[in-house]
């Protein structure tokens, strides 16, 4: 794979484990319960909360108090990683 295209594949693949752990994180900061005013509180509920709900609205996950979204979320983000990581080697390739 040449330079670029491996590069690129590592970026998309940074950029998605970025995520990825943002929304691990909001969903184990969530069960604890903690203060709402804490940065790192802040910091994840501003970088999730807008897929979080809108995907909320799309697809009501919520059952018995259990919110199902962030499981959803992780599972559309790894398809399409591998989605686009695939699209890239085949890019590559020629």
């Amino acid at each position: 794979m040449p330079l670029f295209w491996g590069s690129l594949s590592q970026l998309v693949n940074l950029v998605f484990q970025v995520c990825i752990f943002l929304v691990v994180a909001r969903a184990l900061i969530s069960w604890v319960g903690p203060a709402p005013y804490h940065p790192l509180v802040r910091f994840l509920c501003r970088a999730t909360d807008p897929v979080l709900d809108r995907l909320r609205r799309l697809l009501p996950l919520q059952f018995g108090g259990i919110d199902l979204t962030p499981v959803a979320l992780l599972l559309a983000l790894y398809l399409l990683k591998d989605l686009l990581l695939n699209l890239i080697a085949q890019l590559a390739r020629g």
